[in-house]
C-alpha cells in the first residue's frame, strides 16, 4: 500500500541500505550518484524509492552537500541538485525534499499549520556552524511558528561510537552546546543530535523526536567512519495537503 494512503499533512521518511541494486561497497540501496557508484545502479534505487513512496521521482530535490550553512528555499522541482547548500525549505505541495547521509544527522522539519517543511544535512560543521538555527529561521520566514514546527531527527553517528579529538570536541560544543560527549571507549565524543535537539528546544521548537539508531555500529545503515567508501541513505519530507481534515 503507498505510503500516502495514510491521513497525513506531512509525510516524513528515512531509508536504510537494504532493498536496493547497488554493488558493494554501496550495497544495496545507495541514493547517492556523488560516491562513484554506477549511476545506473542509483537511478534505479532512486525510481524503487519513488515508486515506494507513491511519488513522481521528477518531484524529488537533491542538494549538493558540502557541509556549509546555507539554506535554499525552492518552489518547484529541479533535475539537478541544488549548488552548495545544506538545507531546503519549501511551502509546495508533493514537492519532497531530500537529505543524504552516512553519519550525519538528517532533520527534517515541518509547520503542517502553515504548510512549510524542510530538510537538513546536520554534519559535524553545518550542525557547529548553525545550519538547523537558520534553517528554523528560513521556516519562520516563510510563515511557520516555532510552537508549531515539529522536528525528527533520524539516524546518525552516535556519542558511544562517534570518537573526535578533545579539542574538537569542546569547539563543536561551544558552538553547539550539549554535544560533547564520551565514547564507550571513555575517549572524547560528539552526540550531534543532543546538541541539536537542545538548540531546536531554545528555539522554541517543542515538539521534538529523535531516532537513536547509531549509523556507526548500525550495519543496516551507510556509515563513512565505519566503512569508509559506502553509500548513502535518505532523511525526505514533503506536504501532502489533499491528506487535511
Amino acid at each position: 500500500m503507498p505510503l500516502t494512503d495514510s491521513p497525513r499533512p506531512v509525510r516524513k521518511v528515512f531509508t536504510s541500505r537494504a532493498g536496493g541494486v547497488s554493488a558493494a561497497p554501496y550495497d544495496s540501496f545507495n541514493l547517492a550518484l556523488h560516491v562513484e557508484d554506477d549511476p545506473q545502479a542509483v537511478l534505479a534505487n532512486r525510481k524503487r524509492l519513488a515508486q515506494v513512496l507513491d511519488m513522481p521521482a521528477e518531484h524529488f530535490v537533491w542538494m549538493e552537500q558540502l557541509h556549509t550553512n546555507t539554506v535554499t528555499v525552492v518552489e518547484e522541482p529541479s533535475s539537478e541538485p541544488i549548488p552548495a547548500t545544506d538545507a531546503l525549505v519549501t511551502t509546495t505541495p508533493h514537492l519532497v525534499l531530500a537529505v543524504l547521509v552516512a553519519d550525519c544527522v538528517p532533520v527534517l522539519l515541518s509547520d503542517a499549520q502553515a504548510g512549510v517543511v524542510a530538510a537538513v544535512h546536520a554534519g559535524r560543521l553545518g550542525a557547529r556552524n548553525g545550519i538547523l538555527a537558520r534553517t528554523v529561521d528560513q521556516m519562520v520566514a516563510c510563515g511557520a511558528s516555532p510552537s508549531h514546527i515539529h522536528a525528527l531527527l533520524g539516524p546518525a553517528a552516535a556519542g558511544d561510537s562517534y570518537e573526535v579529538p578533545e579539542a574538537m570536541a569542546r569547539d563543536v560544543d561551544k558552538h553547539l552546546p550539549g554535544s560533547y560527549a564520551r565514547t564507550q571507549a571513555e575517549t572524547p565524543g560528539l552526540d550531534l543530535r543532543a546538541g541539536l535537539e537542545r538548540q531546536l528546544r531554545g528555539l522554541g521548537v517543542q515538539a521534538v523526536d529523535v531516532d537513536p539508531r547509531d549509523t556507526i555500529a548500525d550495519e543496516t545503515f551507510f556509515s563513512h567512519r565505519r566503512e569508509g567508501r559506502t553509500g548513502r541513505q535518505a532523511g525526505l519530507v514533503w506536504l501532502n495537503p489533499q491528506e487535511q481534515a
